[in-house]
């Protein structure tokens, strides 16, 4: 089975202050994303900038029959959210943006505001497989992306940008922890015969300290010499697959014409030793040619397809 994720990229009807214009480039999208949907072939995929459920149902209407859907009810200020839509009927374990016991609130601006809990839910469904349940996890953590008071995208001078990437930086480990939180919920101490996933764009790379939060005990990651060493900590450890990605097809966005590797799959003990194959784009395919994009997500709200690549491993 194929199980994959994807940012969607401000999946919204048309007419509204952040989705396309009109009409004509809303079904464009819609085509663009379905016939990359439908190519990947994906049991399971998790989705992420799901502007409105009703967009997504759109988006599920042109794949034909057999989905089963769900979005998190806890979108962000600008209504984006997760959700999931996969070939297997599924149940909702967790919506949640709750912050775990002990992790306090985060500075969130360069007033008295704090932030108590995520930004947007995290969605973890179960499914069953012909090995057993399956548990999966869907977050979109804090963007890198940078926005300002008044709606601004550029700061006002060198120290604002310093601050405010702290702020966001603050944000997504805190929201990091959470996830690591529903994590350890899923996996239940059992990660050595239970599959658990947890998808999503983490709004950094894979030597991040965020995405490194997620991880669990160090010292058995993909190409070292203790990923075929059982130890304790196998129970409770996650594995990144991104090592398993061909390094042509290592990157799920274009950041100002740099590639990066944001959007991540991160397995259970029992699962990531079944991995056959990982990659982004489509499978059998070259590296997916992507957009370069800035600082302004508005400048793309009439574009077909997404800015990110999916990110897929084949179990």
């Amino acid at each position: 089975m194929l199980l994959g994720t994807w940012n969607l990229e401000n999946l919204y009807r048309p007419g509204g202050p952040y989705g396309p214009e009109d009409k004509a480039a809303y079904e464009a999208k819609l085509a663009a994303l379905a016939a990359a949907v439908t190519d990947l072939d994906p049991t399971l995929l998790a989705v992420q900038e799901v502007g409105e459920p009703e967009a997504l149902g759109d988006l599920v209407g042109l794949l034909g029959g057999g989905w089963t859907v769900e979005t998190s009810r806890h979108p962000d200020g600008r209504g984006i959210r997760v959700g999931v839509i996969s070939r297997t009927p599924f149940e909702v374990l967790a919506d949640t943006t709750a912050f775990p016991p002990k992790l306090h609130p985060v500075q969130g601006d360069d007033g008295a505001a704090t932030v108590a809990e995520s930004g947007r839910g995290f969605l973890a469904v179960e499914t069953q497989t012909d090995r057993g349940p399956l548990r999966v996890a869907v977050a979109h953590l804090k963007s890198k992306l940078l926005s300002y008071p008044g709606g601004r995208f550029q700061p006002r001078d060198e120290g604002e940008r310093a601050r405010y990437g702290a702020y966001a930086l603050y944000r997504r480990a805190a929201e990091a922890t959470a996830l690591r939180a529903l994590a350890d919920d899923l996996l239940d101490g059992d990660g050595r015969e239970r599959d658990v996933m947890v998808l999503g764009d983490l709004n950094d790379e894979v030597q991040a300290a965020t995405t490194q939060i997620l991880l669990g005990p160090p010292g058995s990651e993909i190409g070292t010499a203790g990923y075929r060493m059982p130890d304790r900590g196998d129970a409770f450890r996650l594995w990144d697959t991104a090592p398993l990605i061909p390094a042509e097809q290592r990157f799920s966005r274009v950041n100002s014409g740099r590639r990066e590797l944001i959007d991540h799959i991160l397995c259970s003990h029992r699962l990531v030793h079944r991995v056959r194959e990982a990659g982004t784009g489509l499978p059998g395919g070259d590296a997916m040619r992507l957009p370069s994009v800035g600082a302004d997500p508005s400048a793309r709200r009439d574009a077909a397809g997404s800015d990110h690549a999916p990110v897929w491993v084949r179990v």
